[in-house]
């Protein structure tokens, strides 16, 4: 396993690498987004005792094409639609962040960036991708809605809804405390583990998570509040949308 750094700019790769092998990972850089594509593809090793697949990919959101927001969303529609990825971006608008997380981005950082905060948004994404033992290994049901958290599986009336870990970590989260309201601050310390971090990036994920759960989710937004899974209340308080 590795992790794969995809940026035109061989300074960025150079720190970036530097500071992600002092917490004991192993890195493949590349330059352009066709080596980016090619190695995310990849699954028979990368030498130099990089075997398997590329566990998460930091890509330059501007680098030579395809460029990191296309790249991402070929993986999300691809065999491994799970892989955790996060965005390099000098664009610092937030429609811009949006639109990476909406591609299908786990996280984005801009640039310029610290290369700290990125290690440790790097650990932090990768915690979250990573199989673990829940305290509870039920599955959790709402209708025809199944959650299986020992297997990370989300299914609809018996057929698998693919979920990025993000999202999935989201659902479970929310499905564990139904009828509870909780303000993108608190979502974003439970779920992603952050004490400071773009609350555009909740939002997007629900957005997210609402349109592959379909008529399935019944997320509300509680307005002034949060959000809550099957809040009970009246109309004038929830949205569905």
């Amino acid at each position: 396993m590795c992790i794969l750094i995809a940026d035109d700019d061989p300074v960025v790769r150079d720190v970036v690498r530097r500071y992600l092998e002092r917490d004991g990972l192993a890195v493949l850089e590349t330059a352009d987004g066709a080596s980016a594509s090619a190695a995310l593809a990849r699954r028979d090793g990368f030498g130099d005792g990089m075997s398997g697949e590329v566990e998460l990919a930091v890509l330059d959101v501007m680098m030579p094409g395809p460029d990191g927001i296309e790249i991402c969303r070929a993986v999300r529609s691809g065999p491994r639609p799970d892989t955790p990825i996060i965005l390099l971006t000098a664009l610092g608008d937030e429609d811009d962040r949006v639109i990476g997380l909406e591609a299908g981005a786990d996280d984005y950082v801009t640039k310029p960036f610290s290369p700290r905060e990125l290690a440790l948004r790097v650990a932090s994404v990768l915690r979250r991708s990573r199989p673990f033992a829940p305290a509870d290994h039920s599955a959790l049901w709402d209708g025809v809605l199944e959650v299986r958290p020992a297997a990370r599986l989300v299914c609809i009336d018996g057929a698998r809804v693919e979920l990025t870990p993000r999202e999935f970590d989201l659902l479970e989260f929310l499905l564990r405390h139904p009828n509870a309201v909780f303000s993108r601050e608190d979502l974003l310390a439970e779920v992603w583990g952050w004490d400071f971090g773009d609350l555009s990036t909740v939002t997007v994920h629900i957005k997210r998570l609402r349109a592959k759960l379909g008529a399935h989710h019944r997320i509300d937004t509680v307005w002034g509040r949060g959000y809550a899974w099957g809040r009970a209340g009246t109309e004038q308080d929830r949205s569905y949308g």
